[in-house]
């Protein structure tokens, strides 16, 4: 005689959403009961993520513009890049960009209405070369243009992100990418202590911390979770929220994407545990939301636009679109 079926305990969403909304981040429990919700609760689930989500960052979605500015050629292993070393994909490979090209770049985030341009290298860590021009970059930015500037250069050391810091540039992207312990299944190259030294270093330097991860790797709903938490112990500032889009020729490739609405749970997660945070739909936003995109605003209050590292995006104006129509509007988080 088979045992009967376990109910899943009743979840108080709107009691759970309240009480992020007052500042007190959901705990492990919490956030495991988030990502274990039955579909038909997803709606549920918004709600509860949208009443932080409102508190803290109103009903504002800011815009980031990524400018890759050196592609490809990368020695590390990451399972998920189409620019390791560990992948065939024939993903461009560049050089650095001189500083008039990043210049131009910037200047052109700054009319598509975004309110943060970020700089990314491929690469284990930059050369003394690479942070010379990032920062005769930043300095020129910052003398034409108020927009915010990220740096993405992959592991630095104090001495590197204090110069970084001290020639504009006010945040650092480093994602963990998943948890701990389901790290060295995505990455051999390097270890998950020296990601948090990264982290480490830039907050030591004054820059604020962008980090994020990327879901859909084969991780479970513990790992998803103890990213959230790691992310919270950092004190990371803004959240970027990967979803994988498997790309052929690299070692995830034969990998599923997430549903839509797992991915609106994982976000929804994210809000809940770091609810004051700037949480960020990124990578793989379209591929994986698809026509539930509009949904994930109301748990996240930022996006890139005009595409990403290697994969292009649906463009500005439908993403202009898809904010105003559910609601939204193009701007600043609230202070």
């Amino acid at each position: 005689m088979s045992k009967p079926v376990a109910e899943r305990p009743a979840v108080d969403w709107r009691a759970l959403g309240e009480r992020a909304a007052a500042g007190r981040g959901a705990d492990r429990g919490e956030a495991l009961a988030v990502l274990a919700a039955p579909d038909e609760a997803i709606l549920q689930v918004l709600d509860a993520a949208f009443r932080p989500r409102l508190r803290f960052c109103g009903r504002a979605v800011s815009l980031h513009v990524i400018e890759n500015a050196k592609s490809g050629d990368c020695t590390e292993d990451c399972a998920f890049c189409s620019q390791s070393a560990a992948a065939a994909t024939g993903a461009p490979v560049r050089p650095l960009e001189d500083v008039e090209t990043i210049l131009a770049g910037a200047r052109r985030a700054g009319e598509l209405g975004a309110v943060r341009y970020c700089i990314v290298a491929s690469g284990r860590g930059p050369d003394p070369a690479t942070v010379d021009r990032i920062c005769e970059a930043a300095r020129r930015i910052r003398a034409e243009s108020p927009i915010a500037i990220c740096a993405s250069l992959g592991l630095v050391s104090s001495d590197e992100a204090r110069r970084l810091a001290e020639a504009g540039v006010n945040r650092y992207n480093h994602n963990l990418e998943t948890s701990a312990a389901h790290y060295a299944r995505v990455c051999g190259t390097h270890g998950y202590a020296d990601r948090l030294r990264t982290l480490a270093n830039a907050r030591a330097a004054g820059l604020e911390l962008c980090c994020g991860g990327l879901v859909g790797m084969g991780e479970t709903d513990a790992d998803r979770v103890d990213l959230a938490l790691a992310i919270r112990e950092a004190g990371a500032d803004s959240v970027p929220v990967n979803f994988l889009d498997p790309r052929p020729g690299t070692p995830l490739a034969g990998r599923p994407r997430l549903s839509p609405v797992a991915c609106l749970r994982i976000l929804c997660m994210f809000r809940l545990v770091l609810p004051e945070r700037e949480i960020r739909i990124a990578g793989g936003r379209e591929a994986c939301l698809g026509a539930l995109q509009p949904l994930a605003l109301f748990a996240a209050n930022s996006m890139f636009t005009e595409g990403y590292l290697t994969t292009g995006g649906q463009g500005i104006a439908r993403d202009r679109a898809l904010i105003e129509d559910a609601g939204f509007t193009v701007g600043a988080i609230l202070a």
